[in-house]
């Protein structure tokens, strides 16, 4: 390998956390696992064992939307917090189910508030009974604010230090506001009271800077955030609810900022420098942030220009490439075939998906990055083999992760569900970084050529190229992925229809209230409202509804 006499740099890594909703588990099982390898080759540096690779790697940006950007924020919040990793001997195997509250992870994504989190979100609790009241959402989204207060909240002393993640780590979160940033173009007009055409911006951003000195405001939109002394917690809580907020399913978010937090972001300021934010504070309506950038990866690639000095396209060539992205999708973007069918069901479908998929269109520029023989950007996804009445199955994203069904809500149906897809994302992170997040053996960048230099890398090798990895990982190779033994006698769940028809009841309680409750009528008419109701639900609604859930997990081979 060659050597060079070049001072030791540090390579940066950017987090970029994409939409999952239940799926978040996965997400977090990834997180879990990357944590447990950095803080476990800190620990081997600071041992003073031999053949340690010596080169250092620093997180200074971490992006999401929806369940990612939520995620990220909760990373936020656990910088300094001992993590213990839930392996799989962490579980009871008379009781997989039991409560890991020691793990911000797990404890938010995986237990949620309860094991089957469905009867919840058909609950009527937000809906008043005794009157007429508003419909905020579909579902019943209480639980929310319960795992947002729970996750993120004040702390007393630090317990760990994670040289890793940056002092200045910057955590970001997309969100869509509906009220938009509103600006104008001026037109000469035949009609002077007339000249002006007004659009409305709808993306935004909640974005905060982690330990800042003296958490004083740099003038650049980034809120400074300190768990410790209880910095715009609230804050952040706010933007974590925003950028999950499903549109319709779950209730849409405020977030109330100071104005100065808005106009002066860099990513807003093409509208806010002419057109600046009339209130202050300025409170937002908001909604999933994944609607308009579901894998905001061009703004993490941006950030970390901003950390790493990198210009031009340096940072695709491994030979010179001072950071990248590492991107977790739970549901990566799939080719799916066309239906040119002129049906207006099928019309209002594509609509939908051309809307959104428009929206996040990204940059030329970016598009090309995406090359996949480059090195700016790495992706680690779902993969796994099932096997089912005895058949070994490889499958991929959705098809790989309980939680995919439903649109993502699956996971929400049983505990089971998360805590496999937590798992395979631990299973995934460590296939990942053992033998796909890698450089060439024979590399000339001056970071891992001095990381690697005097050392045996042998163990360091990749099984799939023989390449170096970037994060060294220390435990020994398993021969089979890690997955416990679930209720049905698998390492993969499966639910049985009579748990799904168990949901009957309480979702025409919910559909009923949600009826009764959409407007004011007089008692005559909430009477034969009710009456309709009642025949439409116990006719087929509810059925259609159960069918529908059932024919997801059985696609998804999760219904004995």
């Amino acid at each position: 390998m060659p050597t060079t006499t070049n001072s030791q740099e540090t390579f940066k890594i950017g987090l970029c956390m994409a939409g999952a909703i239940s799926a978040g588990a996965y997400t977090a099982g990834v997180m879990d696992y990357l944590l447990e390898a950095l803080d476990n080759w800190e620990a081997m540096k600071k041992s003073g064992a031999p053949n340690i690779p010596k080169h250092t790697v620093e997180i200074p940006v971490i992006g999401g939307a929806s369940a990612g950007g939520m995620t990220g924020i909760i990373t936020a919040a656990a910088l300094s917090d001992k993590i213990p990793p839930v392996q799989l001997t962490t579980l009871d195997p008379k009781n997989i189910r039991k409560e890991q509250p020691q793990n911000i992870f797990y404890h938010s994504w995986v237990d949620l508030i309860a094991d089957d989190m469905f009867p919840l979100l058909l609950n009527t609790s937000d809906i008043n009974q005794a009157k007429p009241s508003k419909i905020v959402s579909a579902l019943n989204a209480e639980f929310i604010e319960k795992v947002a207060n729970r996750a993120l909240q004040a702390k007393q002393t630090p317990q760990q230090k994670r040289s890793y993640f940056s002092k200045n780590l910057k955590v970001f979160s997309t969100i869509t506001s509906l009220n938009g940033l509103q600006y104008n173009v001026a037109f000469k007009s035949n009609n002077p009271d007339n000249d002006k055409y007004l659009i409305n911006r709808h993306d935004d951003y909640g974005c905060f800077v982690m330990n800042n000195e003296g958490n004083k405001y740099n003038d650049d939109g980034w809120i400074p955030l300190d768990f410790y002394s209880n910095l715009n917690i609230d804050l952040a809580k706010q933007a974590a609810m925003a950028t999950g907020a499903f549109p319709v399913g779950l209730k849409a978010r405020p977030f109330t900022r100071n104005k100065n937090f808005i106009d002066d972001l860099s990513w807003l300021k093409d509208v806010t420098d002419f057109f600046p934010v009339q209130n202050d504070p300025h409170t937002t309506t908001n909604i999933d942030g994944g609607l308009i950038n579901n894998e905001p990866f061009e703004k993490v690639r941006e950030l970390l220009n901003d950390a790493s000095g990198e210009k031009g396209k340096t940072y695709q060539k491994y030979d010179t490439f001072k950071s990248t992205v590492l991107m977790i999708d739970p549901f990566p973007s799939e080719s799916n075939p066309f239906n040119p069918d002129d049906a207006i069901g099928n019309v209002i479908g594509n609509t939908l998906s051309s809307m959104i998929d428009h929206l996040r269109v990204k940059p030329a520029t970016l598009i090309d990055a995406l090359d996949s023989d480059k090195a700016g950007q790495f992706l680690i996804s779902p993969t796994r083999t099932i096997v089912i009445h005895g058949v070994p199955k490889k499958v991929h994203a959705s098809k790989a992760i309980a939680c995919g069904t439903l649109g993502g809500f699956g996971g929400f149906l049983h505990k089971e569900f998360r805590i496999h897809d937590y798992f395979l994302g631990r299973a995934n992170c460590e296939k990942f970084l053992r033998d796909y997040f890698t450089v060439p053996l024979d590399t000339a960048n001056p970071i891992f050529v001095q990381g690697y230099q005097g050392i045996d890398n042998t163990p360091f090798r990749s099984l799939e190229d023989n390449s170096l990895q970037i994060i060294p990982i220390f435990t020994k190779r398993q021969a089979s992925m890690p997955m416990p033994i679930f209720s049905c006698g698998l390492n993969w769940p499966i639910r049985v229809e009579s748990e799904i028809d168990a949901f009957d009841k309480p979702l025409r309680k919910r559909v009923e209230a949600i009826l009764f409750n959409l407007t004011e009528y007089s008692t005559l008419e909430k009477g034969l409202l009710w009456a309709g109701a009642k025949l439409l639900l116990n006719g087929k609604l509810s059925s259609v509804a159960l069918n529908t859930i059932k024919k997801s997990l059985r696609d998804n081979s999760l219904l004995g």
